[in-house]
């Protein structure tokens, strides 16, 4: 393995995720307790008798690597560095590598986001998925959905709308006949584009969006089968609306690490 300058001491990485998953002071992951003891290499409660480490109740639990190549990995993937290169850097071999990008990818936050104003919204298919993408416009708040089927019909885009756009907003798609009556289902506004009419000043946005995405996937993971679309979609969707969690492994230990209660 490479020595890095961006990856710390073991200490300091420890530190680190001690203070993600704990915050200022150690307690009990059960009963919140701060009667903690060191227990050879763990900890246990004085109160409840839990044994613990750092990782044991988060999404790291059981983990095999070194503290040190765990967080070159997760440099690598925050860096976007491509799985063939980190193979490369890290010397682990390619299903590994895979294994930790799809635990951090499932390990991100929810897709919680609710657009407002105006927004742009399109289709596409790949991999035998149909995928939808929303975009508020001016800014880098993304909503998307992946089913499992290759095409959209009008009842998918009036759940999309449902679930992540707010009433009243100003909507903006190409015209497809899924948005035609969609409006005396949810309220909404409605404006669009004729592309067979070379018009795309409605949909711009969300069109630089389906480029963005496709070049990432290529990059990142060389290519995609259809069980792996949804995963893929959901990373570069996030990675566009809060990039602040992909600043350092650092930014994205403290938004993904909280304590898991095993009780």
């Amino acid at each position: 393995m490479y020595t890095l300058k961006q990856v710390p001491s073991e200490a300091q990485i420890k530190k680190y995720i001690r203070k993600a998953v704990f915050g200022e002071n150690l307690h009990c992951p059960e009963c919140k307790s701060r009667q903690v003891e060191k227990y050879e290499k763990r900890y246990r409660c004085k109160k409840c008798r839990c044994k613990f480490s750092l990782t044991s109740h988060t999404w790291l639990s059981g983990m095999k690597l070194s503290y040190e190549k765990f967080w070159l990995i997760l440099w690598c993937y925050v860096r976007k560095v491509p799985v063939q290169q980190t193979i490369d850097l890290t010397c682990l071999s390619e299903k590994a590598v895979r294994h930790w990008y799809t635990l951090f990818r499932s390990n991100l936050p929810l897709n919680d986001i609710i657009l407002e104003g105006k927004i742009q919204i399109d289709e596409a298919y790949s991999k035998n998925r149909a995928i939808i993408i929303g975009k508020q416009i001016g800014s880098r708040k993304l909503v998307w959905e992946v089913l499992n089927k290759n095409s959209v019909d009008q009842n998918d885009m009036i759940n999309f709308m449902i679930q992540y756009i707010k009433p009243r907003s100003k909507v903006q798609s190409d015209g497809a006949k899924i948005y035609k009556y969609s409006k005396y289902y949810w309220p909404y506004r409605h404006k669009s584009d004729n592309h067979s009419k070379f018009e795309f000043g409605l949909t711009s946005e969300i069109e630089g969006v389906w480029g963005n995405m496709r070049t990432f996937i290529r990059r990142m993971y060389h290519h995609s089968s259809p069980e792996k679309m949804p995963e893929y979609v959901s990373e570069f969707c996030v990675r566009f609306s809060s990039p602040e969690i992909f600043e350092s492994p650092l930014t994205f230990v403290k938004k993904t690490l909280p304590l898991v209660p095993t009780r």
